[in-house]
């Protein structure tokens, strides 16, 4: 099963997030499928930039979103 979730990156205490499509089976820090967009969370307001279309594409075949990813989708859009 495929998910959307957030990869964390970044320097200790300097967190810096992917979203990515990756197979739930798999770790959060295994090899993703594709990179669709960036979390900031220290920007300040946080910077959210996330491909709605690959959103929509992935979800259409079968992805499930995290309920931290949905919440960020909902900002970025509106």
């Amino acid at each position: 099963m495929l998910k959307i979730r957030l990869r964390r990156m970044g320097a200790t205490n300097r967190p810096f997030y992917r979203v990515v499509v990756s197979d739930s089976r798999l770790t959060p820090k295994g090899a993703a499928i594709e990179e669709i967009g960036t979390y900031d969370p220290r920007q300040n307001p946080p910077q959210i930039k996330i491909d709605a279309a690959r959103v929509d594409y992935w979800v259409s075949n079968g992805a499930l979103l995290s309920d931290t990813v949905r919440q960020l989708v909902g900002r970025a859009a509106g």
